[in-house]
C-alpha cells in the first residue's frame, strides 16, 4: 500500500465537494491502493479552514456539517505523527507540514497549491512525486504512484 499525503485543497475536493477530479483518489484509497498520512496539525489545517466564511455557507448549501467532514477525515486516514523538517522549504509556510511528512514517508504528495508544485523537481529528487491530482486510468500520459520496491 502505498502512502500518499493529501493537501487541504484536495481533501476538501474529496470530502466536501465531491469533485470528479477526486473520484479516482477515492476509489484507489477505498480499495487499499493507497493509505493517506495526515498529521494532527494537518487535520487542524482542515478544520481551521471549514470554520471560513465561503466554507460555512458551502457546508450549509450542501447539508453538511464541519463535523461530519473532520469525521470522514479521521476514517480515511492513517495518522502519522509531526514529521521532522525536511531538506528543502516552501514558500508558503502552511504548506511545509505536508512536505515534511511527504518526505520523511517517500510518498506521493497530492497538491494544487502553486508553492508546493514549485518545488517539483526538487521534491521528486527526494523520492517524493507531486500531483495535482490522482489518476488510476490507463495509458501513458496517466500519472502513476511509483513503486516503492527499489533502492532507498
Amino acid at each position: 500500500m502505498n502512502p500518499v499525503v493529501i493537501d487541504t485543497n484536495i481533501a476538501l475536493d474529496l470530502l466536501l465537494f465531491d469533485d470528479a477530479a477526486s473520484r479516482p483518489l477515492a476509489a484507489a484509497l477505498a480499495a487499499g491502493e493507497l493509505r493517506w498520512i495526515a498529521s494532527t496539525a494537518m487535520r487542524d489545517e482542515l478544520a481551521r479552514v471549514l470554520g471560513y466564511p465561503l466554507m460555512v455557507a458551502r457546508l450549509a448549501r450542501t447539508g453538511k456539517h464541519a463535523s461530519g467532514v473532520l469525521a470522514a477525515f479521521d476514517a480515511w486516514v492513517s495518522p502519522s505523527d509531526a514529521a521532522a523538517r525536511a531538506p528543502c522549504r516552501c514558500a508558503d509556510p502552511d504548506d511545509q507540514i505536508f512536505i515534511d511528512l511527504a518526505v520523511a514517508h517517500r510518498a506521493l504528495l497530492l497538491s494544487k497549491d502553486r508553492a508546493v508544485r514549485s518545488m517539483k523537481k526538487r521534491l521528486a529528487a527526494l523520492g517524493v512525486p507531486v500531483l495535482a491530482a490522482f489518476s488510476s486510468a490507463a495509458g501513458p500520459s496517466a500519472p502513476t504512484v511509483p513503486d516503492r520496491a527499489g533502492p532507498s
